[in-house]
């Protein structure tokens, strides 16, 4: 890609950067409402059974993840004109998916900044090693490596990482403010757990609550992976790093059923997205629709996107993603080349 489609690339992207206020209140409404209400009936439905409580605990779990995708708009400011409006409405979203909006915001902003950097890897985004660094690696990391890329781990054990552990704690040479909003979001926490448990009792609290968060955390995990690891993505080194080519070719455009890209948020317009995160996530799929050059990129389905379960290490020098056994069959060639006799 070169500067200049660079330069076109962002000037056509520009209209869509701007929030529209009704717009943003009315997705307040037709998101936390709904999962209010079906949490409700989820609660409701325990005194009859756990498995009828699990319909509206499956819903409530795709709204708490369209949630997230407004807190996450909230961190970009890109969901209403004015930043303290974003920083008020992010927070209390920020409660209600349990993260705190500044940390997580700074985590953010440095993923966006480094994604698909070789050389900047490790900070808001999924563990990643080079076929290269895993073969050099010694047996404990490379055993740590493969249980943190298990998908019942990744998926399973993850969410409850990143929900109960990761974002409770402050990280090292976070400012004044940063730390506060993490005591602040804690605190609000425990007292609205509180407030449920004394309302409904703990055990109904955990069995509805729980659920909904392991789905819903599972889900945004998915989410993230998916979209970053697909077979032809975009690593390079940081002298030939280049941010837009990381955005429209290692972020990928998941193409969701109707209802599914509705839960999401949008989120599928991944590669729209890390373009500019300036655009909130009801104007991402008018933006790639009228952005003609954004319709020419990695595209996965939800059937397709089930491959990327597979990959496990990038190839620097094939520029895909390959799987553990890929990298088993070339270490074996390897030995085997390396100990035939010269003749």
């Amino acid at each position: 890609m070169t500067l200049q489609n660079t330069k076109t690339l962002k000037k056509q992207i520009a209209p869509f950067e701007k929030s529209t206020t009704k717009e943003s209140v009315w997705q307040l409404i037709n998101t936390v409402v709904p999962f209010i209400t079906l949490w409700y009936l989820a609660y409701l439905s325990l005194s009859v059974s756990y498995w009828l409580a699990l319909v509206p605990v499956v819903i409530a779990a795709g709204f708490l993840t369209r949630i997230f995708i407004i807190f996450h708009d909230c961190t970009h400011h890109s969901f209403f004109k004015n930043r303290r409006a974003n920083r008020i409405v992010g927070t209390a979203m920020g409660v209600l998916t349990i993260f705190p909006f500044d940390q997580w915001g700074h985590e953010h902003s440095v993923h966006h900044a480094t994604s698909g950097n070789l050389d900047k890897r490790g900070t808001g985004d999924i563990w990643t090693l080079t076929v290269d660094e895993y073969l050099a690696a010694p047996l404990k990391l490379r055993l740590a490596y493969r249980f943190y890329r298990n998908p019942f781990v990744m998926f399973g054990l993850g969410p409850i990482y990143v929900f109960l552990l990761k974002n409770r704690f402050n990280r090292k040479g976070a400012k004044k403010k940063e730390r506060n909003n993490t005591y602040l979001t804690n605190v609000l926490i425990v007292a609205a757990i509180a407030l449920l448990c004394w309302a409904v009792g703990w055990q109904s609290f955990l069995l509805v609550q729980g659920s909904i968060f392991l789905l819903s955390g599972s889900v945004g995990i998915w989410l993230f992976y998916v979209q970053h690891t697909f077979e032809d993505s975009y690593f390079e080194e940081d002298k030939e790093w280049e941010y837009v080519k990381a955005a429209v070719e290692g972020s990928s455009f998941y193409k969701l059923p109707k209802l599914m890209q509705f839960l999401t948020g949008n989120i599928g317009y991944h590669h729209v997205h890390h373009l500019s995160p300036r655009v909130p996530n009801y104007k991402l799929e008018e933006a790639h629709a009228n952005t003609p050059p954004l319709q020419n990129v990695p595209t996965i389905t939800l059937a397709t996107s089930l491959k990327s379960l597979r990959f496990r290490l990038w190839d620097e020098e094939k520029k895909n993603f390959v799987t553990f056994k890929d990298v088993k069959a070339v270490a074996k060639r390897s030995i085997s080349i390396q100990a035939k006799p010269e003749l």
